[in-house]
């Protein structure tokens, strides 16, 4: 399991020759794929391509019939095998981008082997060496250091270091722990020290491990609203298209032309919308393949398209802006002390104290050059709801921490008679949104912990980024006014929502939906829950609650909420690619209309030889090249529809400006230099 890491999750650091074995794998499958779905019932749901596979059967049975009746076949034998590679370039195009997700998958199922679990099977903690995937929720196992945790689960006891390469792709241990919000770990995950005991909370078959690779392999990835809507606008297309056919039949029948029906068939081939229909699918399962590159899973193509239209973002505070423990950022010595000395005192008073906030303390002195040794036979003081302060005994040396008026009041001092320069520093501390800590030696006053939450690194920057794309970012907390007004200034969010409960949560989502806004929401704890299943992109941090990660339609394993910032990118992203393509695809049926129908008619009637523009040699020619060029196209647009058309944050006018002289020109020119350069080669070497 460890060397997941080097899959796709971790593509980024996988090596050149890694990678080239990876991408000829699925080359291989997608070939293999291509064939497989040549069963009409797998192409019913796309009409556009099911009319060519039904055009190539009977230009396969007007062969066949040839070679029977002792006609020549040349001709219908060429059509029938150019729609066939249409239709399996077209089916290559899906197979390729599901096959990039299903290499995910296979590497996850590879890399997964029998673990055995210590399961606690008493009061006891009698172990039974127990096979993982016999685990049911509710099962409590022992985890120490080495082993593999077997399910996914909350921690109900102890402190560990777990690597997470597996999921996440990155090599650093992380700390999971016992109560807050980093009490959850995953199956496949690897405690490095110390021991941990975890509650199952996945029945077999639904681990988090099991989900990805359902959610990887985008097959059954099911239509968003706009490919359902282009999906009906093709159909209608190629419904228009066929009473165009169908009547150039009559016309030619009342003109004294006669027409072949291969040839009519073939023609009507070349005027539907085929390029956009045999890439629609791999533009969407390609959307979702690049979420994974940025380690996002999305449960469905439908999320990843709402991500790209959202206008309102919500993110909850705790563990998602800021770190989800306040932590020390300073020791403020009282007057007369030396700010070695209260650090040091602060940090003998935070030694057994086993919080994060006590780590923290010890972790801020440690960083100033003190050592964090206990002296020998001392004695830890925990905290406790009625003294609220914890500490240190040593002999006749004490430390002690806690809230600021149970300190005053345990050295007898009125919360009046503090010095003025303490009293000053509690005021700045609590007017900041942060927490003071008073603390003492021996009975002393000798200075004040500052504890805040702390924005994450690089937060501010990218929130900017947001607005820039016209996002409205609002931070979402349980915080009082003034703690949130801090944290909202420091992280540089355009807006926030104080006190909030989860009602108050779901309600705000609510509102901005009924203002036709589309939200996103990024939240880890189980109080977010109901507000990322009612957001139309809910972003759930990997490191967050079960609840969290269930509610969501998408989970951030780097639990990194600056993330979403990509999502709207990869989300916008896709729905440019699908628009230029489109644009592009319908500018190649016009094009392809004024090009092709004058030669079909210009030898029985001369006068159109003047619209053959393209100076096309016959009928047979110019329909054999069409589908040629028809065919060829939708391979050269497969790197694009996977790779996706860049996004710029441009308006709406300038991307829709772009695109048309793009791929709107570009669709009308490409037809007549490529349909006039096959038709060429073909009439040289006598194909037609």
């Amino acid at each position: 399991m460890t060397a997941i890491a080097d899959s796709h999750f971790g593509e980024k650091r996988r090596s050149a020759v890694a990678g080239t074995s990876l991408s000829s794998n699925v080359l291989l499958r997608a070939i293999q794929d291509s064939f497989v779905k040549l069963d009409p019932r797998r192409l019913a749901g796309n009409p556009v391509i099911l009319a060519v596979w039904i055009v190539a059967l009977l230009a396969t049975v007007s062969t066949v019939d040839d070679f029977r009746t002792g006609a020549s076949p040349w001709w219908a034998l060429q059509i029938a095998l150019w729609l066939w590679f249409t239709v399996v370039f077209a089916n290559f195009a899906e197979s390729i981008a599901e096959g990039r997700g299903k290499a995910a998958a296979d590497a996850l199922r590879a890399q997964r082997v029998d673990v055995k679990a210590k399961l606690i099977v008493d009061d006891q903690g009698l172990i039974v060496p127990t096979p993982a995937y016999k685990l049911v929720a509710g099962n409590v196992v022992m985890v120490e250091a080495g082993d593999m945790v077997p399910s996914d689960g909350e921690i109900i006891e102890g402190v560990a270091s777990v690597n997470e390469a597996a999921i996440t792709g990155e090599s650093a241990p992380v700390i999971r722990e016992a109560g807050g919000d980093r009490s959850a770990v995953t199956g496949g995950t690897t405690v490095v020290s110390d021991w941990i005991k975890v509650r199952i909370t996945a029945d077999p078959g639904n681990s988090f491990i099991d989900r990805m690779i359902a959610m990887v392999e985008g097959a059954e990835r099911r239509k968003t609203p706009n490919e359902m809507a282009l999906t009906v606008l093709l159909a209608g297309l190629t419904i228009i298209f066929l009473i165009v056919c169908v009547s150039l039949l009559g016309l030619g029948q009342y003109s004294g032309v006669k027409l072949d029906p291969i040839l009519l068939g073939a023609l009507f081939i070349c005027l539907i919308p085929t390029t956009i229909a045999g890439l629609l699918s791999a533009i969407g399962i390609a959307g979702m393949d690049r979420l994974l590159k940025f380690n996002v899973l999305a449960t469905s193509g439908r999320a990843v398209e709402a991500s790209g239209d959202c206008d309102t973002l919500l993110l909850d505070k705790t563990g998602t802006i800021t770190h989800g423990n306040r932590m020390a950022t300073e020791v403020i010595p009282a007057p007369g002390v030396r700010p070695e000395a209260a650090l040091q005192a602060a940090m003998m008073a935070s030694l057994a104290d086993e919080t994060a906030e006590g780590r923290s303390i010890v972790d801020l002195a440690l960083s100033r050059g003190l050592t964090g040794v206990p002296p020998k036979d001392s004695i830890p003081v925990p905290f406790s709801a009625t003294t609220r302060l914890s500490g240190l005994d040593a002999g006749k040396d004490s430390w002690r921490k806690g809230a600021v008026d149970a300190i005053l009041k345990m050295i007898g001092l009125a919360p009046g008679q503090a010095p003025a320069e303490v009293s000053a520093a509690v005021d700045r501390i609590a007017r900041s949104g942060g927490t003071p800590l008073a603390v003492t030696e021996n009975g002393v006053l000798v200075g004040v912990i500052h504890l805040k939450d702390v924005v994450k690194a690089g937060v501010k920057e990218r929130f900017a980024d947001l607005r820039r794309m016209g996002i409205r970012t609002v931070m979402i907390t349980g915080d009082n006014p003034v703690t949130a007004a801090a944290i909202a200034s420091e992280s540089g969010v355009d807006d926030f929502l104080a006190e909030a409960t989860p009602e108050d949560k779901l309600r705000l989502i609510r509102e901005e939906q009924s203002k036709g806004r589309l939200v996103a929401m990024c939240g880890d704890g189980s109080n977010d829950a109901p507000a990322l299943a009612q957001a139309d992109v809910g972003v759930a941090m990997q490191t967050g609650t079960q609840a969290a990660r269930e509610a969501g339609n998408m989970v951030d394993l780097d639990s990194d909420p600056t993330k979403v910032i990509e999502i709207v990118e990869v989300g916008k992203q896709m729905l440019i690619t699908r628009g230029a393509l489109t644009t592009f695809s319908i500018a190649n049926d016009v094009a392809k209309y004024f090009a092709i129908i004058p030669a079909i008619f210009f030898l029985q009637l001369p006068a159109l030889g003047a619209l053959n523009v393209m100076q096309l040699k016959n009928p047979h020619s110019a329909i054999l090249s069409a589908i040629i060029f028809n065919a060829l196209i939708i391979i050269a647009l497969v790197p694009l529809a996977l790779r996706g058309v860049r996004y710029r944050p441009i308006g709406a006018a300038r991307l829709l400006r772009r695109n048309l002289l793009i791929y709107g020109l570009g669709g009308i020119i490409a037809p007549f230099i490529g349909i006039k350069i096959i038709d060429v080669i073909v009439t040289t070497i006598g194909l037609a």
